[in-house]
């Protein structure tokens, strides 16, 4: 993790209220912003939520593996049914401009920076 987004901490409270899958996240940055990649399969477009308050990121999305009828699970490796993330964002990059896609159960983010965090070119004159 780069320090344009950082993991924050769960409160206690937040942990008792409800146990939640962490989705593994990968986030590369370039020079005009940051793109997140997270790990949710099983989670459809319409159970995802992706917002930001503050300088806050969330991704939540809830878990759907159907069994098919008639059948039963002798074993179950993923119990709980719900996926969340927090990040804390930079204020180079702009919340505003978030976008996201979600492909195959992949979620992609793309976080630009702000304009005043910009790589600029300078022009030199020769004089």
């Amino acid at each position: 993790m780069n320090d344009k987004t950082l993991p924050s901490t769960a409160t206690k409270s937040d942990e008792a209220r409800e146990a939640t899958l962490m989705p593994p996240v990968d986030v590369v940055e370039d020079s005009a912003g940051i793109t997140l990649y997270a790990d949710l399969p099983g989670v459809s477009r319409e159970a995802l939520h992706v917002r930001v308050e503050d300088d806050t990121l969330f991704i939540e999305g809830d878990l759907a593996l159907k069994i098919p009828e008639g059948m039963e699970s002798n074993h179950a490796e993923v119990g709980l049914s719900r996926y969340r993330r927090v990040f804390t964002l930079s204020k180079e990059l702009d919340a505003d401009k978030v976008s996201a896609e979600l492909k195959q159960g992949v979620l992609k983010l793309r976080i630009p920076k702000a304009e005043h965090a910009q790589p600029k070119r300078i022009q030199v004159s020769v004089g």
